[in-house]
């Protein structure tokens, strides 16, 4: 695809345009960022814009090269994922892939390869690829794809451009959300709640999801301090384990959020299909005392991610929502 289809990255997409227009792309690069961030996408975009002969600093998505990188079909690049019944990325892999790049292109003016997610790369498989990183045969392109360029071999860090993906921010996701197909309500849904992830957002189930919604907006408007077994009867049903808790904590922050708006003024809150129980929140409790709960909710999920007890902490949270 081309580069302007790619939303969320533009310093990186100027850096990357910059290379190609002055010729002097690296011939390895380390792509870090979480899963569902767009690297991937964009390594492909940068491979399509080094092939096109139509754009210097990009692709035009239309001639048979472009088609091919799109089609995932273009005979000079390579993608290296561990092999499905394999966790890690093998040494025979990786030589298969060194023999691959030696040989002459097909079509294109440099052979190219991906390798995802390389930190699946163990240090024997990765040793064996450092003389490639340093000198690619041919003038090829290496694009190494981590979550964390922190777990790869300092030697392979070293050999590569480093270029960091942020994840994308909600109104990128709503939008890639709606362009894929998802309504507008159920992509303001889904984006604040997927950490910056289209991969992740795209696996959420919808239906599911709102019934959840509901749900979660049913238990929190009925939490009584004086009654303190709806504060552990809450935390029973709607605990799980760490991940799960994650994203409960990410339904609440998005529902608060919304009660914080409303309390200020504001018309526009993600959650409108269930703006009538937002407004009784934002009712219920002042505008001081969403914002302290809105903070409370925020700490509750650092904990969370810093390994607290899960439970525990929903059950703090609770009951000062009580």
């Amino acid at each position: 695809m081309p580069f302007a289809e790619i939303l969320g990255h533009n310093q990186n997409i100027e850096v990357l345009k910059r290379s190609l227009l002055n010729g002097k792309t690296a011939h390895s690069y380390i792509f870090e960022g979480i899963s569902g961030s767009g690297r991937k996408k964009t390594a492909l975009s940068l491979i399509q814009a080094l092939f096109c002969k139509v754009i210097p600093d990009d692709s035009c998505g239309v001639c048979p090269s472009c088609r091919k990188v799109s089609g995932g079909n273009h005979p000079d690049i390579h993608i290296v994922s561990p092999l499905p019944d394999k966790r890690d990325i093998s040494v025979d892999q990786l030589r298969d892939l060194q023999h691959d790049l030696s040989l002459r292109p097909y079509e294109a003016p440099r052979k190219t390869c991906i390798i995802d997610p390389a930190e699946r790369m163990n240090p024997s498989s990765a040793n064996s690829l450092l003389k490639t990183l340093e000198e690619p045969p041919g003038n090829a392109l290496i694009i190494l794809i981590t979550e964390n360029s922190g777990t790869l071999l300092t030697t392979v860090r070293s050999r590569c451009q480093l270029i960091r993906f942020a994840p994308l921010s909600v109104e990128n996701l709503t939008e890639l959300l709606m362009k894929n197909g998802m309504s507008h309500d159920a992509a303001a849904l889904v984006a604040p709640m997927c950490g910056g992830s289209l991969q992740k957002a795209v696996e959420l189930n919808n239906e599911a999801l709102i019934a959840h919604r509901e749900d979660v907006l049913n238990r929190v408007s009925h939490l009584n301090i004086n009654q303190i077994s709806t504060v552990f009867n809450t935390t029973e049903e709607l605990s799980g384990n760490r991940e799960v808790t994650l994203e409960l904590l990410d339904l609440l922050l998005s529902l608060y959020r919304d009660a914080v708006h409303i309390g200020a003024g504001n018309r526009e809150i993600v959650n409108q299909s269930v703006r009538s129980a937002i407004e009784s929140i934002a009712a219920k409790n002042s505008f001081r005392r969403n914002l302290e709960l809105l903070e409370r909710i925020y700490e509750t999920r650092r904990d969370v991610q810093r390994n607290a007890n899960t439970k525990l902490a929903l059950d703090n949270l609770f009951m000062a929502m009580g």
